[in-house]
């Protein structure tokens, strides 16, 4: 009772600790004031309307304190200006973003209650709706709780995880777009200042979702825990339901959120730098604004909601196995939560890390930004080793059994903690493989530059050929973690690998969001007219930032990975089967259509690129040809219709492939039976993980070839440019091609893999009673 008592004080405080961690970033970030007033015109780009400025609490650096002159707009003429602009920018993008969010969440809010009546009548209708108690699955001569009251906590669950999901992502959005002008201003006092900004308000987007993710699956099984009693069996079957809340709103998020950043994209490039000859960022183009509300969108809800996913999913499979085994049966809560111990402990070493970078080991100059990102992924590893050590000896028996098949396996309690440390290890791996494939401050990238010379042809090749190479380590990374980790503990070795891999999961998305709010920094310092020094350190910034978005992706897909194939399991063992025999006709046809469906997801999200982008490039069109003065700078574009065509068209054409992701599982198990849907869950596991991974960095490779040549920071880029030669041509298109591939198709994989293996465990006793229609 002591271990438990510990474990109810030890979870909510880490969860509470980390929330406020977040706040107090966020009152950092928000001593840099914005506040509006009145100016006059004048001859800098501003043509009426409201103009703020942005000041300093520490010096007057808008009015050009003596202390601070030489950070200022050199032949600008007055800095206020500059800085009026960024804050009136940073005011539009905040308008964008919230117009995303109204109507993305009334799309999700739709779709939320519907599928929350399916889950209900699904899992209901197990037994016909009775409400008189069961014979327990896995433990004989104990009675269960009604299946009835599984599918309303189960419904119940999902609503919960949904809701912590939306939470979350619209949190990550309001810092993001609170921030960037922030950075953008820092950026006059120095590239240390600057980076601290970024980082700290990613910092709140990552322990603020981590946090309450906790929090919420804590209470919820406390909550579920006054009705169900003695039936763990029961409760952390219907918990289950939570990871699938939390990655259906991933599924929004991440493929509505990719294609909402690549229409934007491309209708701000198409008409404004190729038709009109004006800069990327101008202020006179129309998607401006929702170009920058994109990477917003993609990067940072879609991310946030990816990797909570994730989470969710993994501490659900890893709760229902231990629930079914020794710990359940003996009602050891302090060994059940060891999932959820892990990410307490997760907290804390992130909350050490990110003081690290922010106030003890502080950037100072260009070149100490990259090594910085870098550090934090090394030292979270690291700290989190010692402390899976610790919460492994601390919470579990010395032996335990583990369910496995039928099977009872023995099991050490050191043996959990080389799950959680290989998960951890080979999540860096991947990282770092990712970060060689796709920066330019190495050969692979440099090799795609050098292609450009003879063509766009040339370069496709040779992007492709990174891709396919670049899945070679993280697949033999991913593979060493599940050998190792069914060895152990099997099933459930594999989730907690999962867990060990997203432990640090509040610096992975500190860093993954630090990167589009420096993106949009350096968009505001370039429209607002700050001057080349500034955008200089708001680029080292960006570059760095482009490099750590590859290394979330890798880490994304590495853990999605591991996470699939815990609930994989986890299906298997509600579902009753006892083995997945390839030869059975049933498992290989499930195999072959599984294995074709990340092929059928992937062209029909590249498609939905391309209609969308068309509806922007219209619309952007529209606005230069019928708003007088546009063109000239005399009269403002309207951003919010803009950012409403874009939100329109990414959420409607995220439907179909959506709708693929929800219904192939609810097909194949409803008139295939479980054998062929377990096959269908193998297959789009295998093949998902591939093409997601060389998908992304076939993209993050092009698209940093292209900056390479632009940059022309070596004798050898300056050899491959300038802008508008041959070879930089080569690069746009070759940037073109992955842009879809790196933003839309290869990180929405993710979530297809999940959400199918989730939606799986979740209606499994559905299709154990009734499913295989067909068959039948």
């Amino acid at each position: 009772m002591g271990s438990a008592a510990a474990a109810d004080v030890v979870i909510p405080a880490c969860a509470a600790v980390g929330i406020a961690f977040a706040l107090w970033q966020w009152f950092l970030v928000s001593k840099v004031k914005v506040s509006a007033y009145a100016a006059p015109g004048n001859g800098h780009g501003h043509h009426g309307g409201p103009v703020f400025r942005i000041d300093d609490d520490e010096e007057d650096v808008g009015m050009g304190g003596a202390g601070d002159r030489d950070e200022e707009e050199e032949g600008a003429g007055d800095g206020t200006i500059a800085v009026a602009r960024c804050a009136e920018i940073q005011s539009a993008i905040a308008v964008g973003a919230n117009s995303f969010l109204f109507t993305q969440y009334k799309y999700l809010a739709a779709f939320t209650a519907i599928f929350a009546v399916v889950i209900f009548l699904f899992l209901g209708s197990v037994n016909r709706f009775s409400t008189d108690s069961r014979p327990c699955q896995y433990t004989t001569g104990r009675t269960c709780k009604p299946a009835l009251a599984n599918a309303a906590f189960s419904t119940i669950a999902f609503l919960l995880g949904a809701a912590t999901s939306v939470v979350s992502g619209y949190l990550g959005m309001r810092i993001a777009t609170y921030a960037n002008a922030r950075t953008t201003l820092e950026a006059r006092r120095g590239v240390g200042a600057a980076f601290a900004t970024a980082f700290r308000s990613g910092a709140v987007m990552g322990f603020l979702l981590s946090s309450l993710g906790l929090l919420v699956l804590y209470a919820t099984i406390k909550a579920f825990g006054v009705y169900y009693g003695d039936d763990w069996e029961g409760l952390y079957e219907s918990v289950t339901g939570y990871g699938l809340g939390g990655s259906s709103m991933a599924l929004f998020g991440r493929v509505g959120g990719g294609i909402y950043t690549k229409a934007a994209d491309v209708g701000a490039d198409l008409v404004g730098k190729v038709e009109r000859n004006i800069p990327e960022d101008d202020p006179r183009n129309p998607a401006v604004i929702a170009d920058n509300v994109g990477d917003n969108v993609g990067d940072i809800a879609g991310m946030g909601s990816d990797l909570f996913g994730s989470y969710a999913e993994s501490t659900c499979a890893a709760l229902f196995v231990a629930s079914i085994s020794s710990f359940g049966a003996d009602h050891d809560f302090a060994a059940v939560a060891y999932p959820l111990l892990i990410s307490a402990a997760g907290l804390l070493v992130c909350l050490v890390t990110t003081l690290l970078a922010t106030d003890v080991f502080r950037v100072k100059t260009v070149r100490g930004v990259a090594p910085a990102l870098k550090l934090q992924l090394v030292v979270s590893t690291g700290l989190m080793t010692v402390a899976a050590l610790v919460v492994s000896f601390a919470a579990l028996p010395v032996r335990f059994t583990m369910f496995d098949f039928g099977e009872v396996k023995q099991v050490k309690n050191w043996h959990l903690f080389f799950c959680v440390a290989i998960g951890l290890w080979s999540g860096l791996a991947i990282g770092f493989t990712t970060e060689y494939f796709t920066s330019n401050a190495y050969s692979p990238v440099r090799d795609v530059a050098d292609s450009c010379k003879t063509g766009a042809a040339t370069n496709v090749i040779f992007g492709l050929a990174l891709g396919y190479k670049s899945v070679i380590v993280p697949v033999f990374a991913i593979a060493v973690s599940i050998y190792v980790g069914f060895t152990l503990a099997s099933i459930y070795g594999i989730a907690v690998a999962a867990l060990g891999m997203l432990s640090t999961v509040a610096t992975g998305l500190a860093i993954d969001a630090y990167g589009p709010i420096s993106d949009n920094a350096g968009g505001i310092a370039e429209m607002a007219g700050m001057s080349r020094r500034i955008r200089q350190r708001t680029d080292a910034l960006d570059a760095a930032g482009n490099t750590t978005a590859a290394i979330g992706k890798g880490f994304a897909i590495g853990s999605a990975a591991l996470v699939s194939l815990a609930l994989f399991g986890a299906f298997v063992s509600r579902a009753g089967v006892t083995d997945v025999n390839v030869l059975n006709p049933k498992v290989f046809v499930g195999l072959l259509v599984g294995a074709m469906l990340p092929y059928w997801f992937s062209a029909m999200t590249m498609k939905s690129v391309g209609s969308a982008a068309l509806r922007m490039v219209e619309e952007v069109r529209r606005q230069f040809a019928t708003i007088p003065g546009l063109m000239e700078g005399r009269a403002a574009p309207d951003y919010a219709r803009c950012v409403r065509i874009s939100t329109d068209a990414s959420l409607r054409e995220m439907m179909p492939p959506g709708a693929l992701v929800l219904l192939a599982p609810l097909v194949a198990g409803t008139f295939f039976g479980v054998r062929t849907l377990a096959g269908l869950l193998a297959g789009a596991l295998v093949s998902g993980v591939q093409i997601a991974i060389s998908a992304s960095n076939s993209g993050g490779a092009w698209d940093n070839a292209k900056k390479y040549i632009e940059a022309g920071a070596s004798d050898h880029a300056k050899a491959l440019g300038p802008k508008g030669s041959d070879a930089h041509k080569a690069a746009v298109i070759g940037d073109t091609i992955g842009d879809p591939l790196k933003d839309t198709s290869g990180p929405s994989l993710n979530i297809l893999i999940k959400l199918m293996a989730v939606e799986s465990l979740v209606f499994a006793p559905f299709f154990a009673a009734h499913g295989g229609l067909i068959f039948k």
